[in-house]
């Protein structure tokens, strides 16, 4: 996995891990209904195929007191032993526990960010995680915040900080590498 400004880095199976940040009843009923419905889509997607590859989700609430649980159709598709780290931070990386539980995965040095909101949460654990020494991806279309214009300046932001900036599709390929994985169909099914 080179970090060399003249390649273009792949997220891969065995080095990801996917961190669901903040998909909250209140807070995901804030977005435009367009960009919550795309990112609830991807996020399930993504969670689903996360699942049938074997890779770690890690999974965020901010004041879950607050702002709800997890929306029930993102926690369905989610392994059983996954548990809500809630934070007040907004940043994950300044949440009690949270690089504990990222590191029980250490060889896992990718983490594919998805959530809400972009000019915020996401942003700012993106920079948390690149000074850890992580390779960040965020995936544009399984991100939102409440203003287009916070969002598109949260890309700019983030891919001029190095960050990659993917969309759930070109993930989910480039976890499988090709055709012979052996989920292929079903992780495929899912985007047709």
């Amino acid at each position: 996995m080179s970090n060399s400004k003249n390649s273009l880095p792949l997220s891969h199976a065995k080095g990801s891990q996917l961190l669901i940040i903040n998909i909250q009843e209140k807070l995901a009923r804030a977005m435009p209904k367009p960009d919550r419905d795309l990112m609830v889509s991807n996020i399930t997607r993504l969670s689903q195929a996360a699942s049938l590859l074997d890779i770690p989700i890690v999974l965020s609430e901010h004041y879950g007191k607050g702002l709800g649980k997890t929306l029930p159709e993102i926690a369905q598709h989610l392994p059983k032993h996954t548990k809500a780290k809630d934070k007040l931070t907004f940043s994950c990386c300044t949440a009690p526990g949270f690089e504990e539980e990222l590191g029980q995965h250490d060889q896992r040095k990718q983490i594919i960010i998805v959530g809400l909101e972009a000019h915020i949460c996401v942003l700012q654990t993106a920079a948390g995680l690149q000074q850890w020494g992580y390779q960040v991806f965020v995936v544009e279309d399984a991100i939102a915040s409440r203003h287009a214009l916070h969002c598109k300046n949260a890309l700019h932001r983030m891919r001029q900080g190095g960050v990659q900036i993917t969309n759930s599709e070109s993930v989910v390929f480039e976890w499988m590498g090709d055709a012979a994985q052996p989920n292929f169909k079903k992780v495929s099914a899912l985007f047709r």
